[in-house]
């Protein structure tokens, strides 16, 4: 990418949009561009195409998506799946008709089997069955990586897409409702601190195991990619193009339970946590095979300590 070309980060004010822009930034890039859902509705297409015909941007960041928890998904199934489609189906297209060099698509690792082998490969994307509480979240993002690489092969687009693991960091959602497992654990210790309580209580057995990556660094991995890596170096020999996307995390993972435990020092909470067996666990496990980023050039930099202390430092001074 030119340090002087028009960039639209599509969900600029999100979790993962908010790092990217202050990744690019800090590279020097001059000409982001970010709209907000009030000011523009990417899923309405009469108003996606206005947008590209006044900014004309050359390359896109598509990290604007519906997201949620356990809760969000299961509870607003229907919304999950309209909203991300039609994000997707409007800005991918938009991005073909209006000349964008080159689109990242972001999805989500729940678009692996629910039971897939451990790490998870690209290769076993639709081998196997989905996770039932987030299964309408997942069809919408599998249906974002095959727009891509359906756009690359019958329309020569330079279309990337990548899959990162658990997310968290500066700017993530907080509210209980919504939240996914890391704010929603950041915010219960730190308001039960507050209140002296005795105990705090968490869904499930704590048995599942989740892999968690610091969005700064998953920021600092798709701007890389952006400019290093091209749809045609990720589909060099295959007879059947498919799975170029690429997984983005840590390879490493903990247990819920040792997570909480985790938080819990962070925060400082010194009572008791209390496991409702009665709440759903999720998929058992989510653990990212990344020997395929590793080896175009690219490794996490923050461990998970340094990470969430980083977040609870500014939860405190944004929302505690």
């Amino acid at each position: 990418m030119e340090k002087d070309a028009k960039i639209y980060v599509a969900g600029h004010r999100g979790l993962v949009g908010g790092a990217l822009w202050r990744r690019l930034e800090q590279a020097g890039y001059r000409h982001l561009v970010g709209r907000s859902s009030q000011e523009l509705d990417v899923r309405d297409r009469c108003a996606v195409d206005a947008f590209f015909v006044a900014e004309k941007p050359e390359y896109l960041f598509l990290a604007a998506a519906r997201v949620g928890g356990i809760l969000a998904n299961n509870t607003y199934r229907a919304d999950f799946i309209y909203d991300n489609l039609a994000i997707e189906l409007n800005l991918i297209d938009a991005a073909y008709k209006h000349g964008v060099k080159k689109l990242l698509f972001l999805g989500s690792s729940c678009i692996y089997p629910k039971f897939a082998p451990q790490p998870m490969r690209e290769e076993v994307l639709l081998t196997g069955e989905l996770e039932y509480t987030n299964e309408p979240y997942a069809i919408a993002k599998i249906a974002g990586i095959k727009l891509c690489e359906s756009y690359n092969i019958q329309h020569g687009t330079n279309f990337i897409a990548v899959m990162p693991t658990n997310l968290y960091g500066p700017g993530d959602n907080f509210d209980l409702q919504t939240s996914h497992v890391m704010p929603a654990m950041i915010r219960r210790f730190h308001e039960a601190k507050l209140r002296g309580d005795k105990a705090v209580t968490l869904w499930g057995t704590g048995t599942p195991r989740r892999e968690f990556l610091y969005v700064d660094d998953l920021a600092d991995a798709c701007v890389f990619l952006m400019e290093k890596v091209d749809f045609a170096d990720l589909a060099r020999g295959m007879t059947e193009v498919r799975n170029t996307h690429i997984n983005i995390g840590t390879g490493e993972d903990l247990t819920i339970k040792e997570l909480a435990e985790l938080v819990k020092k962070v925060v400082g909470f010194t009572g008791d946590i209390v496991w409702d067996t009665t709440k759903p666990d999720g998929t058992p496990r989510k653990l990212l095979d990344v020997s395929k980023l590793h080896a175009l050039g690219w490794k996490h930099r923050t461990n998970l300590e340094e990470g969430i202390r980083k977040t609870y430092d500014w939860y405190c001074a944004n929302k505690g």
